[in-house]
């Protein structure tokens, strides 16, 4: 999801998903408090300044920007709409951002003031955080290739190998949570 947790951080979270153990809305699949990136959420000026960077792509609507948020942080961000569109928003409100209708779909894009602010060399809130970013990133991608393995798995397997799999995932889960409680 999400950078440093902010207190001034002004919208809630709780999309439906299911709630992790802490009690945070999306835990750490979708960036909510703790997030893939090791507790960090955006600060506002950061969300800023990435959504102006994302929107010198070329125009975009509301969800392209997300997931150009994404795709540019390398997962570790994944923002929620609660996020973008107030700050799609107050972006155009400063005449940073215009937008039109195409489609009936509403598609922004960055005025000259904009371009202008985006083009400043600043590092984006996922830049230059090093090891520990990396560190999560092997962390998912061993997370994606067990999902994967358990798809096969359950599409392939025999009842007792898929009962199999699921003891192994299920001893694999109450450790990592022993790795939690070694705090």
């Amino acid at each position: 999801m999400h950078m440093p947790h902010e207190p001034h951080h002004d919208h809630e979270h709780d999309h439906g998903h299911a709630r992790g153990p802490r009690g945070g809305g999306r835990g750490r699949w979708g960036g909510e408090r703790g997030g893939w990136a090791g507790g960090r959420r955006m600060r506002r000026g950061d969300i800023r300044r990435a959504i102006l960077s994302a929107l010198q792509d070329g125009p975009a609507h509301g969800y392209a920007v997300m997931r150009r948020l994404e795709e540019m942080s390398g997962g570790l961000w994944r923002p929620s709409p609660g996020s973008v569109y107030p700050h799609l928003q107050m972006l155009e409100d400063e005449g940073m951002v215009g937008s039109s209708e195409k489609d009936g779909t509403r598609v922004f894009h960055l005025t000259d003031a904009g371009v202008a602010e985006a083009a400043a060399e600043a590092p984006l809130p996922w830049q230059g955080h090093g090891e520990s970013d990396d560190q999560i990133r092997n962390l998912r991608l061993a997370v994606t290739q067990l999902m994967g393995a358990a798809k096969q798995l359950s599409g392939a397997g025999e009842n007792a190998q898929v009962e199999r799999g699921i003891a192994v995932v299920q001893k694999a889960r109450k450790e990592l949570y022993q790795i939690l409680a070694e705090d």
